[in-house]
């Protein structure tokens, strides 16, 4: 313009009192398509139903009850409108339960409250840093068969213990209740806090009681307590920008505050003429691994929308330790070192966010264990034989937003391979403050 930055000439003032006025034009004729699409959204419904035959006179009258429902249309203030454009309000409310949105205020709201659904997803996944304190209340159970094994003395995938005696079969029931407290500490750290409490019941059987082929013997015990307690920090390393994932650095520590499965009594239930003992099974079921345990792994989180991409790798180091008794047998002592084998995870999954209050998700996910090894007091270490495991697991889950701080998750998991569970199915409701 040929006038001075520093003035504003009457010119100016028209010409912005003319987009003013177009502007407010623009948003009436807006709201007046928006609800037009509305009422003849409902009257095709209606329509639709009466052909079908399926409860045509409440199909009417409830269409002729939302056509009949008017909004006014958003008032307009001098400054530019910061509202989506009609096009995505208009999809963004075609999702909603309540049919379009009638105004672009609305569609706006609509679209805030759909992160909902991929905020309980990212929560799941990797981590909120967003949410100050949020505490969690689970539970899980799982279910273990498994055919002719040989017992090595050691809790294997946190579910069997497992010692010397050859049985054919054991089967485990397993509850977790899991405590948990996540604080978001700034929008880049969170800590995690995870106190499990553990009951156990596991069934051995074993062929041949008595000398008999064809007897079987059969004997249960359980155990309940604390399990091992689990401290975890996770550290945003990057935000989701374009074709990148939000990717979080995960570091933790478990301490070994359950019951040991080693030093446990066990109970005699057959011997050979020769003193040898055919059948034996521990007292008390453990509820930890007996051993410090460190982990470290990254996850990301990529929303191509309608879905959520989440993935995670990791690595689980178990540290060796000195116990008072490392064999089963009830008439001799022997102290020695443990050290469980290090493992390997991994998964990946896709989830669907079908409005802003739930998702539904499909994960794969693999952990493996390397052989655990002993040493006996003046011995060598020694490699157990069996004791690594290749445990997947493909799992369904949904989460809810039930209110505006409190989430619904629910998980069922499938074992896909011997050493996984047979099946799994985990509760989870975190709560916001």
């Amino acid at each position: 313009m040929a006038q001075d930055s520093g003035q504003i000439t009457a010119e100016d003032r028209a010409r912005m009192q003319q987009l003013l006025q177009e502007l407010q034009s623009l948003k009436q004729d807006y709201a007046q398509e928006v609800r037009r699409l509305r009422e003849l959204d409902m009257q095709i419904q209606a329509l639709q139903a009466r052909v079908a035959g399926v409860a045509p006179a409440i199909a009417a009258r409830d269409a002729l009850q939302m056509a009949a429902q008017t909004v006014a249309p958003a008032p307009v203030s001098s400054t530019p409108s910061t509202s989506p454009p009609a096009s995505a309000a208009a999809a963004s409310a075609s999702r909603g339960d309540e049919g379009y949105a009638s105004t672009a205020e609305d569609a706006q709201r609509a679209q805030e409250a759909e992160s909902r659904s991929v905020a309980d997803v990212k929560q799941q996944s990797t981590a909120l840093f967003n949410r100050r304190l949020t505490l969690e209340n689970g539970i899980s159970y799982n279910r273990y068969d498994r055919k002719q094994v040989t017992l090595n003395g050691f809790l294997a995938l946190d579910a069997i213990f497992l010692g010397n005696i050859a049985v054919e079969n054991v089967e485990s029931d397993t509850v977790n209740y899991n405590f948990a407290a996540r604080w978001g500490v700034t929008p880049r750290l969170s800590l995690n806090l995870d106190v499990p409490y553990i009951a156990r019941k596991t069934v051995y059987q074993k062929g041949g009681a008595g000398g008999a082929a064809a007897a079987i013997a059969q004997e249960e015990t359980d155990g309940h307590g604390l399990g091992d307690i689990s401290a975890s920090a996770n550290w945003k390393l990057f935000g989701e920008r374009g074709p990148w994932p939000e990717t979080v650095l995960n570091v933790g520590v478990t301490a070994p505050t359950g019951r040991e499965p080693y030093g446990i009594p066990w109970r005699v239930l057959e011997r050979d003429s020769d003193n040898f003992i055919r059948f034996a099974v521990p007292e008390a079921q453990p509820t930890g691994n007996g051993l410090w345990q460190a982990t470290v792994g990254l996850s990301a989180v990529k929303t191509t929308d309608p879905a959520i991409l989440f993935g995670n790798v990791g690595y689980v180091r178990s540290f060796a330790k000195d116990f008072g008794d490392l064999d089963n047998n009830p008439d001799t002592t022997n102290p020695g070192r443990v050290e469980l084998g290090h493992a390997f995870y991994f998964g990946a999954g896709v989830a669907f966010a079908f409005n802003e209050r739930t998702s539904l998700s499909i994960s794969f996910s693999d952990r493996l264990n390397a052989r655990a090894r002993t040493r006996y007091e003046g011995g060598d270490w020694v490699k157990l034989i069996g004791s690594d495991a290749n445990a997947a697991t493909m799992s369904l889950g949904v989460t809810h937003a039930m209110t505006s701080n409190a989430t619904f998750v629910g998980v069922l998991g499938i074992g896909l391979t011997p050493d996984a569970p047979d099946f799994n199915l985990t509760v989870k409701v975190p709560y916001s403050l």
